[in-house]
């Protein structure tokens, strides 16, 4: 596989900014279930790379990077998003530094993986950095899947009018 530092960079900066953009507009329309459980179950297709044997790395290597992106890269998104209801519609709700997490966890990756490929094939340090963004994206999920069903609860609403559409 040919790759080259230009290329990665290019390839990393056009993912960041497409990543940014759909936040945006995101933000903008009301959370659903859907929303909230379609992105984890998309990206778990993913694992079908590891039928692919240049893609396989050791087992706790895996684990380790599906940990690490799971408490550590997840934190800050945590942190910076939640739900809230606006209009009768559960919104997202993020602080203003939310994006410049994402910028700087995106720098962070990038930094990690020109380390990485120094002894990694380029397809065993990109199973590697699916398994991060795996489990960031599946804790980060799951917490907003929490707060959308406390917020639906029904008894836990602050008024009736704020109950969701049918």
């Amino acid at each position: 596989m040919i790759s080259t530092p230009v290329i990665t960079a290019v390839v990393s900066l056009g993912g960041l900014a497409g990543v940014l953009m759909w936040r945006v507009r995101e933000g903008r329309s009301a959370v659903t279930l859907k929303k909230i459980v379609m992105p984890p179950l998309g990206m778990a297709t993913g694992f079908c790379m590891f039928f692919y044997p240049p893609t396989r790395v050791p087992f706790l290597w895996g684990l380790g990077a599906f940990l690490i992106g799971a408490v550590l890269f997840a934190y800050p998104l945590l942190l910076t998003s939640d739900l809230h209801w606006h209009g009768g519609e559960i919104r997202m709700k993020r602080s203003s530094a939310f994006f410049a997490v994402i910028i700087l966890l995106a720098l962070v990756r990038w930094a990690a993986r020109g380390y990485f490929d120094s002894f990694l094939s380029i397809e065993q340090t990109g199973a590697l950095f699916y398994l991060l963004a795996f489990g960031m994206i599946l804790r980060w999920r799951i917490k907003l899947l929490r707060a959308y069903r406390a917020l639906t609860a029904g008894p836990a609403m602050s008024s009736p009018e704020q109950a969701p559409a049918e």
